[in-house]
């Protein structure tokens, strides 16, 4: 606590806030995303949801429409669906009981015990992957921290560990320490005030703590884009189901486990999406783009053309022009495509 009070805080705009709307918001966004890119987002979000009754008022493409390359967008559902909750359902009271925000959609064990400590200064001790690396080191312990047995002893140390006379301060504390001097690459032991008593410091393990299990092989899928413009307009469809990006836009999608050839990819086209396409390759132009999720990389291949007729399609299909493009939500990965396109879309 005397280093955090030394000049030692991160700042960051929901540092120090007690209104709960702003620390769920805030948490929420930054599940799975690094503080540099959640900042941007917060800020937006509370310029266009100054209160958790305008966010639930909101539609659901207007805020699928501001979390807009985030990712992980089964986040920003359960942000809707928490949203409307307390403003509906709890006249816009936030609960102040962490059994109680537990029970919200999309809040675990963390969430949950940074907003009850932050916001009403509740004895949970919030533990995220700094404070994993910072108990690891410190006290040598090598239990993977991605298995049960390891979030629950880490879990269970942190909450020994914790001042129960300013909980909300040691948490955001601890956190910052893990931040700043016992980072991941790189950790600025020589500057660190605990490293006379640190474990791994003594056995010099620092840089094989904190353990984590094996990485699983991640799911390979090729998604193929055809982006045929007709009299300036393009189609697309909001994705259904289960999958990735469940809730976005999408142009035509022709789904691959492997690479295609293009005389591969041209016969399903006409099987799928029958049109009057170019005769030979040389009317197409192609980009791919790779993205890596958590359990499963996605290569994406964009195929543009001009069409000299429009296709009678499905009537899912929306034929829409680059004012009505930039209204809908779509993924990071067509986004970027779009970003670099040498038809600058």
């Amino acid at each position: 606590m005397i280093w955090h009070r030394d000049s030692n805080r991160r700042e960051m705009p929901w540092k120090g806030e007690k209104d709960p709307y702003r620390i769920w918001l805030s948490e929420i966004i930054l599940q799975q995303t690094r503080v540099e890119q959640g900042w941007g987002y917060y800020e937006r979000f509370l310029k266009k949801f100054p209160d958790v009754r305008k966010l639930a008022r909101a539609s659901d493409q207007a805020v699928l429409k501001c979390w807009e390359g985030l990712g992980y967008y089964t986040r920003c559902r359960n942000l809707i669906h928490t949203a409307r909750h307390l403003a509906f359902d709890r006249q816009g009271v936030f609960p102040n009981t962490y059994e109680e925000i537990l029970q919200l959609k999309g809040v675990g064990p963390y969430t949950a015990a940074a907003i009850a400590s932050f916001a009403f200064d509740l004895p949970h001790a919030v533990v995220d992957g700094n404070v994993f690396r910072v108990l690891a080191r410190y006290h040598g312990i090598r239990t993977p921290i991605d298995k049960p047995e390891g979030k629950k002893q880490f879990t269970a140390l942190a909450q020994r560990s914790l001042d129960l006379s300013q909980p909300g301060n040691y948490n955001q504390a601890l956190m910052d320490f893990g931040a700043t001097v016992c980072k991941p690459q790189a950790p600025a032991c020589t500057m660190c005030p605990l490293r006379s008593t640190c474990v791994a410091y003594r056995d010099k393990t620092i840089e094989t703590l904190p353990v984590k299990s094996p990485a699983k092989s991640k799911r390979i899928r090729w998604f193929y884009y055809l982006l045929p413009t007709w009299n300036g307009k393009i189609p697309v469809r909001q994705r259904t189901g289960r999958d990735v990006w469940t809730g976005l836009w999408e142009p035509p999608l022709l789904e691959s486990a492997k690479p295609l050839s293009f005389k591969m990819l041209r016969q399903k086209m006409d099987q799928v999406f029958p049109a009057h396409w170019p005769a030979t390759q040389k009317g197409f132009e192609w980009l791919t783009h790779k993205q890596v999720l958590s359990h499963q990389t996605i290569h994406g291949c964009f195929v543009e053309c001009r069409l000299g007729r429009r296709p009678d399609w499905s009537t899912d299909f929306q034929w829409v022009n680059h004012r009505q493009l930039s209204r809908l939500p779509f993924p990071k990965m067509i986004l970027d495509h779009w970003k670099h396109s040498p038809s600058n879309r």
